[in-house]
């Protein structure tokens, strides 16, 4: 039986090398494309993947919290980052997101074709590169919390609201996505800016670009 594969990334080019490269094994299969984090949250259900190739960095809704809400929605799906970012906190966050993998873009073939492996036998698979960085950053889990870090002064909705602030897309366009009213996107607004010390839109931006929230700088 094969593996089902569903690819999260926001670039074309890619989802279609990807593609073609897995569709070469016998034994996986890629039974869909997403090009954000929100279309593969809508995607998943119905195509039912064992595994998500997941970009970290998308519009819309970024892999972290699509990583997020999916293993709430699909507990049995397993989501491999695929990032050109090597950054320690975005490993972690991935991982405590619930993703079982973190490769690079940059990596080789075979070494996204053994971690689809190795999560499907529930092991967990980061890119060599990147494992001593994650577990420096391991041990200094005991230092004072960071408290610019959205991941921990934010809520889930808060987050996609801010990212969503940072991809110039104004009130009314975020209601419409969330399916809230304009008001409510204004509270969330100010609450955000109100939690993160924040005077100015562009200071958002700068913040969601940082934090990884956001794919402006892909």
């Amino acid at each position: 039986m094969s593996i089902r594969v569903l690819l999260a990334d926001d670039h074309t080019i890619v989802r279609e090398g990807i593609r073609a490269l897995l569709n070469r094994k016998p034994d996986i299969e890629v039974v869909a494309e997403a090009e954000s984090g929100r279309m593969a949250l809508q995607m998943a259900p119905e195509v039912m993947p064992d595994v998500i190739v997941m970009d970290v960095s998308m519009p819309d809704l970024n892999g972290i919290e699509a990583t997020r809400q999916l293993i709430a929605a699909l507990s049995d799906v397993k989501v491999i980052a695929l990032s050109m970012h090597s950054d320690s906190r975005l490993v972690v966050e991935m991982l405590n997101a619930g993703a079982s993998g973190y490769l690079l873009k940059d990596c080789a073939f075979e070494e996204l074709e053994a971690a689809i492996y190795a999560v499907m036998n529930g092991q967990f698979y980061l890119s060599p590169r990147i494992a001593k960085n994650v577990i420096e950053y391991y041990k200094g889990l005991d230092l004072p919390l960071d408290k610019s870090n959205v991941f921990s002064v934010l809520t889930v909705r808060e987050r996609e609201v801010l990212q969503l602030l940072a991809e110039g897309k104004h009130a009314k366009q975020i209601a419409s996505y969330l399916q809230v009213s304009p008001k409510t996107i204004e509270t969330q607004r100010r609450r955000i800016m109100k939690k993160l010390n924040i005077k100015s839109i562009a200071e958002l931006t700068k913040l969601a670009i940082r934090e990884g929230l956001t794919a402006l700088e892909d």
